[in-house]
C-alpha cells in the first residue's frame, strides 16, 4: 500500500501533497480501491471507544469488513456505480456500522472527514445527523465524525443539501466567503474554487445567507428563490429552472446558454482545459441535456452537430481545442 494513504489519514502530509495523492488517484484504480478500503477500516477503528472496548470494536469490524469483501466486491462496485458512488456507499456503511457495532463514546472527540468527488462523477453520502449531501463533479466536503452545538461543514465545488431537521443545532455550510444557515431544509450551493461567484438556490424550507463577520445584516431565502454572490455584491433571483439541479441524477441540463458558459462549466466537471481558436464559437447558445456519464468529448460532438465547429483533443494533457476553418 502507498504509505501516502496512512499519513493522508494521520493528517501527515501538507496541503500540496494532500491533493497530489487525490488527483493521482482519479487516474490510478489500484490506488483508488487502496484508498476506499483504508478510509473506512481508519474511519470504524476510530470510532471505536479507548480501552478493551476499542480492541473489540475493531475486530468486529474487521469481521465486517471481510465480509464486505467477500459479498460485494468492490471492483463490481466500482463498474457498475462508478467510483464516486462506490465511495457514497461505503462512507454510508462506514457510519451505520460503526453505531451498530461499537456505538459512539460520550467523550469522542470529532474528527474531521473529507470527501473528495473525481472528475466525471457525483456522490451522494449521509452525513452523521442523517443529513444528505449530494456532490457534484470536482467538490469536496470537509465535516465532522460527530456533530457537536452546531452542524457545520465546509464546501468546495457544488453541493445538494437535504437537511435533517433539529432546532437545537443549526446547520451551516461554510462556502467560500459565505456561510448558509439551515435548520430543515433543501438547498444547492455552488462554489468552486477560482469561480468568482456563489450561489445558493432554495428548495424548501429557509435558508440564511450572510458574510461570517456579518450575520446579523444576513439574507434570508424563501423557496424558489437564488442569491448569487460576486464577492462585492448580492443579486436576488428567482429560480428559473429546476431542471438545473438535474446534476444530483447524472444531467446536465443547458437552456439557451452560451457556449462560453457551458464550456466553463465542462471545465469544472470534467477537469480539463477547453481552448477556442475561433471566438464567434463563444457566443453560441446551445439547449440540450446530457447524461454526466457521456463525458466531455461527447458532449462537445453532440453540440459540434449543431453549430459545426472542429475539435481536436490532447488526453495526455486534457486539452480540447475548439475552432473553425
Amino acid at each position: 500500500m502507498d504509505e501516502r494513504i496512512s499519513k493522508y489519514f494521520q493528517d501527515e502530509l501538507t496541503k500540496s501533497e494532500r491533493v497530489k495523492l487525490l488527483q493521482e488517484a482519479v487516474h490510478d484504480d489500484k490506488l483508488k480501491e487502496q484508498i476506499i478500503e483504508y478510509q473506512n477500516i481508519h474511519t470504524l477503528s476510530g470510532m471505536a471507544p479507548q480501552g478493551t472496548n476499542k480492541d473489540a470494536g475493531r475486530q468486529s469490524l474487521q469481521l465486517f469488513m471481510e465480509k464486505q469483501r467477500r459479498t460485494v466486491r468492490r471492483k463490481y462496485l466500482i463498474k457498475s456505480m462508478g467510483y464516486a458512488a462506490a465511495v457514497a456507499a461505503l462512507v454510508v456503511i462506514v457510519w451505520i456500522t460503526a453505531v451498530n457495532y461499537v456505538g459512539i463514546p460520550e467523550n469522542y472527540i470529532a474528527e474531521q472527514q473529507e470527501f473528495f468527488v473525481p472528475a466525471g462523477q457525483r456522490a451522494r453520502l449521509k452525513l452523521p445527523d442523517g443529513t444528505f449531501v449530494w456532490l457534484n463533479a470536482g467538490s469536496t466536503l470537509t465535516y465532522p465524525s460527530v456533530f457537536g452545538k452546531e452542524r457545520k461543514v465546509y464546501l468546495q465545488g457544488e453541493g445538494f443539501f437535504d437537511v435533517a431537521k433539529n432546532q437545537d443545532s443549526p446547520f451551516i455550510v461554510s462556502a467560500g466567503s459565505l456561510n448558509i444557515r439551515a435548520l430543515g431544509t433543501q438547498f444547492n450551493v455552488f462554489c468552486y474554487p477560482n469561480v468568482e461567484m456563489i450561489s445558493t438556490s432554495l428548495i424548501e424550507g429557509a435558508v440564511k445567507v450572510y458574510r461570517p463577520e456579518d450575520e446579523v445584516n444576513g439574507i434570508v431565502l424563501e423557496p424558489n428563490q437564488q442569491l448569487i454572490y460576486n464577492q462585492k455584491s448580492f443579486q436576488m433571483l428567482r429560480m428559473q429552472n429546476k431542471d438545473d439541479l438535474l446534476w444530483k441524477e447524472g444531467i446536465y441540463n443547458f437552456k439557451s446558454e452560451r457556449l462560453e458558459e457551458i464550456l466553463k462549466k465542462l471545465e469544472l466537471y470534467y477537469d480539463v482545459k477547453i481552448i477556442v481558436k475561433s471566438p464567434e464559437i463563444l457566443t453560441y447558445r446551445y439547449t440540450g441535456k446530457f447524461r454526466q456519464r457521456d463525458g466531455v468529448a461527447e458532449i462537445l460532438r453532440i453540440i459540434q452537430k449543431i453549430h459545426h465547429f472542429k475539435i481536436s483533443e490532447n488526453e495526455e494533457r486534457s486539452i480540447i481545442t475548439l475552432y473553425r476553418e
